[in-house]
């Protein structure tokens, strides 16, 4: 089972990101922490074989929040026993001091959110920290020791040229992070940018999605990076195990608000909203809000959605026979290859991963 910590606060809010997030405001981080140390000792009762904290920024908590945290996470959690501890970062968020402080506690890898070292790139994104903030981050996480570091980067950002995307995948090789995530910017609803895309201010294109695509594929392999899933590239020992689990089907059990969870077939969320995740933590101990049973079907669909972003593709045995007829046209164009049993997508196949899956369930 892989455990995940949705920690939903910001300093500022990016235009383009969906994910449930809001700035401090009322809402007092310390009762947050209260809450949700109470909800994982009720609702964790077994141990994970990872951690991710995510958000939001976790790394905005105070050393203070932190603490309390994560000794509520030991008393729950055999560090030892767990394959990686993830926390996500904004290169802003922290010094020296809090650097050591997240090894101390037991963090194992930090993913950091830059997204781009082009300057003007970054302002249209709405991050807050500079080029050389990002740049420094890097050296201070080293220092502090922790063992597997990533970077994310974004491209197809409006304003964003092939070169200033060229620029950005060099200097974060130059860095020499042990993953790097590249990651092809969506226009998610309830987002600043989906609004201007509505609107006509900004628009997609998928030919120019495909070029930063596999200009990322050339720098980052060539580099020593691994292309094993859509995204996600890694030097040898440094992929993410918790997102593979993820990708694989693993069951994963989700605390904080707006975290969903996946176990024995069942799917829940909690309420997104964090005042109401706290009153809900306070009054009945859970924050369940809304619930499924995932039958066959269903699953076999997920499975096939997300094995296909990976390196190690999914098992024809998923495929129904009009699917398979499929799957052979997709290898002879050169988009994918058969080895064995397993569909993988190659070259060209693995950019149109999203409507290939749609093809094939």
């Amino acid at each position: 089972m892989l455990l995940y910590l949705h920690i939903p606060f910001c300093h500022r809010v990016c235009p383009y990101c969906s994910f449930y997030k809001h700035t401090p405001g009322a809402t007092s981080i310390g009762t947050f922490v209260d809450a949700l140390t109470t909800e994982t000792k009720s609702r964790l009762t077994e141990t994970p074989r990872t951690l991710y904290l995510g958000g939001g920024t976790p790394s905005m908590l105070s050393p203070g929040h932190l603490s309390k945290l994560f000794a509520a996470l030991h008393e729950k959690i055999d560090f030892s026993q767990l394959d990686e501890v993830t926390m996500e970062a904004n290169p802003a968020t922290f010094d020296a001091a809090k650097a050591k402080l997240f090894r101390d506690l037991g963090v194992t890898r930090i993913s950091l959110g830059i997204q781009s070292f082009t300057a003007h790139v970054l302002e249209i994104l709405g991050r807050e920290h500079s080029v050389s903030q990002a740049s420094e981050s890097v050296g201070i996480l080293r220092e502090a020791g922790i063992p597997s570091i990533n970077i994310d980067l974004m491209f197809s950002i409006p304003g964003q040229s092939k070169d200033d995307w060229q620029q950005t995948l060099e200097h974060a090789i130059s860095l020499e992070p042990d993953h790097i995530s590249a990651y092809n910017l969506t226009y998610e609803e309830d987002t600043a940018f989906f609004e201007s895309l509505r609107r006509g201010e900004m628009r997609e294109n998928e030919d120019h999605d495909a070029d930063y695509f596999h200009l990322a594929d050339e720098l980052l392999t060539a580099a020593g990076y691994d292309h094993y899933e859509t995204s996600n590239y890694a030097k040898p020992g440094h992929h993410s195990t918790h997102n593979q689990g993820y990708w694989r089907g693993e069951d994963y059990l989700g605390l904080g608000p707006s975290a969903v969870s996946t176990l024995d077939g069942i799917r829940w969320k909690n309420v997104a909203d964090t005042a109401r995740y706290v009153s809900q933590i306070q009054s009945i101990g859970h924050a369940l809000t809304e619930s499924e049973t995932l039958d066959t079907e269903a699953r076999r669909l997920e499975r096939i959605a997300l094995g296909l972003r990976t390196k190690e593709g999914i098992s024809l045995d998923l495929l129904n026979p009009d699917a398979i007829t499929r799957a052979l046209h997709l290898a002879d164009e050169g988009l994918a290859r058969i080895d064995g049993h397993q569909l993988i997508l190659i070259h060209h196949g693995r950019a149109l991963v999203d409507p290939i899956a749609a093809e094939l369930v």
